[in-house]
């Protein structure tokens, strides 16, 4: 698994060093290959606020458990909860209890993570089409929704009790919306429409 791993990770840089950046180059006319807008950082994003409020203390703890682990094998690396910054009878939430989880991924994990993205959980979406345009945000970063962590090959659906959806969002140092939607379109991301 590590082989495979470590060598989908050298295909997704190799893919930016050897096409992506020439092609940049030749569109834009940067000056050096350090101009070059890069990927920077991955940020997988979950609230499951809805999941654990209306449940008993035991119930929410296992929960809690089942997502942290899922969404650690989705990142390959430890997550970070999000806590309520204050309490909301309505949603019955209070105060410093955990509703989210969050986990930033960079360097060769980011690579093998988008590699996956790609190749694997897009395409395995229900009705999925491309990714819309407005997806990529006026500075060049991208955000995607993915309505269900089962479409990740690290989870097997059988033993999942809640599915929960995912907001991936892939910063570049792209300074404008036209740089990133090139960005994206040369590393692969299948973005329909101009």
């Amino acid at each position: 698994m590590q082989e495979v791993r470590s060598r989908n990770m050298r295909t997704m840089r190799e893919k930016y060093a050897k096409d992506v950046v020439p092609a940049m180059i030749k569109k834009f006319g940067y000056k050096s290959v350090m101009a070059v807008p890069r990927p920077e950082k991955v940020v997988l994003n979950t609230g499951f606020g809805k999941l654990i409020a209306a449940r008993t203390e035991d119930e929410q703890r296992k929960t809690l458990e089942a997502i942290g682990k899922d969404m650690s094998d989705i990142a390959g690396q430890r997550i970070s909860l999000t806590r309520a910054k204050r309490s909301i009878a309505g949603f019955k939430i209070r105060e410093g209890m955990p509703v989210g989880a969050k986990v930033t991924l960079r360097g060769a994990r980011m690579y093998e993570f988008l590699d996956r993205l790609i190749h694997v959980v897009l395409p395995r979406s229900r009705d999925f089409r491309g990714l819309p345009v407005s997806s990529v945000d006026e500075k060049g970063n991208m955000a995607v929704g993915i309505r269900e962590h089962i479409f990740f090959s690290e989870i097997s659906p059988e033993k999942v009790k809640d599915i929960f959806g995912l907001q991936v969002t892939i910063a570049t140092t792209a300074k404008s919306k036209e740089k990133g939607l090139e960005l994206f379109r040369l590393l692969g991301f299948p973005i329909r429409g101009k």
